[in-house]
């Protein structure tokens, strides 16, 4: 049975600090309208259509000379007007605003030294050959978790050298041997898949209970208050 050790209060700072290590698997959640709709999509994954807490992978990778620990994750960035899209490495400092990566797990399938230096040696080969990411890929996703018998199958949108963060994770993770998600394509690979991995491994959780759609759950609430006047009369 995997382990889950769940934080107490913190802050991402404090959090990574303790658990990120070299080859452990970030997921993260945020509370923007782009991290929710990701969140609300991957309910088709959960058998009770819950939202997912997740909607961003990544890898971390190891301290450098400059004394900040980096990661590697194939995401969106924009910096003074220069967009990176793909796979890259950024300063783990990057996590620490708790505005938009509001909860964090951080999973570690206890790797050996070995293993962990080849995986991240394969993610930096994919960033030197620019792998980009794939927006497209991402909707074939959204299109095979409506139609659960596509997951397994190739994503029809898939481009070469194009992974979103979790197929990403899901890819390199399968060049040191190692699958993920048994019987779902990489490229079909969602932050929920990875969360619910069968590989044996140790979660450290940071949750600050994000929830799902402030609408449905105001309705939830009044559902349930009408429910206790009702049985009160």
């Amino acid at each position: 049975m995997n382990k889950v050790i769940t934080a107490p209060e913190m802050s991402n700072e404090e959090f990574l600090k303790l658990y990120a290590r070299p080859g452990r698997i970030g997921l993260v959640g945020g509370a923007t309208l782009v991290d929710r709709a990701i969140r609300r999509a991957e309910r088709h994954v959960d058998a009770e259509g819950k939202w997912s807490n997740w909607s961003h992978a990544l890898i971390f990778s190891e301290q450098r000379c400059d004394g900040h620990q980096w990661v590697i994750e194939s995401d969106l960035a924009a910096a003074r007007k220069h967009i990176r899209l793909g796979v890259q490495e950024n300063r783990i400092t990057k996590y620490y605003n708790e505005d938009y990566y509001a909860s964090f797990a951080i999973m570690d399938l206890g790797l050996p030294e070995e293993t962990v230096k080849l995986l991240i040696s394969h993610g930096l080969e994919m960033m030197a050959d620019s792998t980009q990411y794939s927006l497209r890929e991402l909707f074939g996703t959204l299109l095979a978790l409506r139609r659960p018998g596509l997951r397994g199958k190739d994503n029809p949108l898939a481009r070469e050298k194009s992974f979103f963060c979790s197929a990403f994770v899901h890819h390199l993770y399968g060049k040191v041997g190692i699958d993920l998600a048994p019987g779902i394509h990489s490229k079909n690979t969602t932050p929920e898949d990875i969360a619910r991995t069968p590989v044996p491994h140790t979660v450290y959780l940071l949750d600050r209970h994000l929830g799902e759609s402030k609408i449905k759950e105001a309705a939830l609430r009044l559902r349930g208050k009408i429910k206790d006047r009702l049985a009160k009369k």
